[in-house]
């Protein structure tokens, strides 16, 4: 099993179907609203911008746990992420990343890793839906490292 075989929904309604980005390069991030690093946004949709065309996915999963930073409904979130930061990437619905809750998904990104440190915490999965890369919540997504491992991901 991969990520591409997990059932999540997304954001607005409705089944996302990771399966269609098997093949592609996904950048998993845990978002929140309302925290210090949400301005991260403002990296996030110019990185899927500049690499979706070559095979890269941004795919937000909100995420309130982390100092009820993300309390919003999920139109809430739609509304706050399209109007402040013109977030056009895919979202899933709001999950639970840490815990006994924690949604299939994140179990499969952290495996036997530790938990989720904090909100905007990074996971780089390769084509095949293994994880190729974890990246702290404080490495911004201009990082170059981070770009780096992007790029060594996608087709030339």
């Amino acid at each position: 099993m991969t990520i591409f075989d997990v059932d999540i929904d997304g954001l607005t309604g409705g089944p996302t179907d990771l399966d269609r980005y098997r093949g592609s390069v996904l950048l998993v991030v845990n978002v929140a609203s309302r925290c210090g690093l949400t301005p991260q946004y403002d990296k996030l949709q110019p990185l899927y911008d500049t690499y979706r065309e070559r095979g890269l996915v941004v795919l937000g999963a909100p995420c309130d746990q982390f100092g009820h930073q993300e309390p919003g409904t999920a139109e809430e979130i739609d509304e706050f992420c399209r109007t402040s930061y013109g977030v056009t990437f895919p979202m899933t619905e709001k999950i639970e990343v840490n815990g006994a809750g924690r949604h299939p998904l994140y179990r499969e990104l952290v495996g036997d890793g530790p938990d989720i440190q904090w909100n905007f915490e990074k996971f780089l999965v390769a084509p095949d839906g293994t994880v190729a890369a974890r990246f702290s919540p404080q490495v911004a997504p201009d990082d170059p490292e981070l770009v780096a491992a992007i790029e060594k991901l996608l087709p030339h």
